[in-house]
């Protein structure tokens, strides 16, 4: 019988890994120049655009495979927590105008880090090699 939180933490990661995909197919799409451009505008390298994107591209592919799982969610709680930082804190929250707020950013952190400690094994690749592993280990 599948445990309570392991169903919880599939759903996180499942979602978290589809939202992380669609924003760095966005950065790619859209011209991944310009996502270098706003790095810069923000006093960051111009490179980090290309880091960005491919971590949350790569990152949400793997995450939907759980592959990797609490490695890539600190990475992508960084990315988040800059985002927060360098990008949104000043629109506040909800945000204001036309500007967007860090609501989103927040709850995308708090997935990230609830997935970073916990992990989540359920239908995963990281569970298919553990298993694997501990056979290999049986065996030897």
């Amino acid at each position: 019988m599948v445990e309570k939180h392991e169903a919880g933490a599939l759903i996180l990661r499942l979602t978290l890994g589809v939202i992380f995909f669609f924003h760095g197919l966005a950065k790619f799409q859209g011209g991944i120049e310009n996502t270098n451009t706003m790095f810069a505008d923000l006093g960051l390298t111009g490179f980090l655009a290309y880091v960005v994107a491919f971590t949350e591209l790569i990152g949400g592919v793997a995450l939907v495979l759980g592959l990797g799982t609490r490695f890539l969610s600190l990475l992508l709680a960084v990315i988040m927590t800059v985002a927060i930082i360098k990008v949104k804190f000043t629109n506040g929250l909800l945000g204001t105008g036309q500007a967007a707020g860090f609501e989103l950013d927040l709850t995308l952190l708090a997935m990230s880090i609830y997935l970073m400690i916990n992990g989540s094994t359920l239908f995963s690749v990281d569970q298919i090699l553990s298993k694997n592993s501990n056979q290999q280990k049986a065996v030897v």
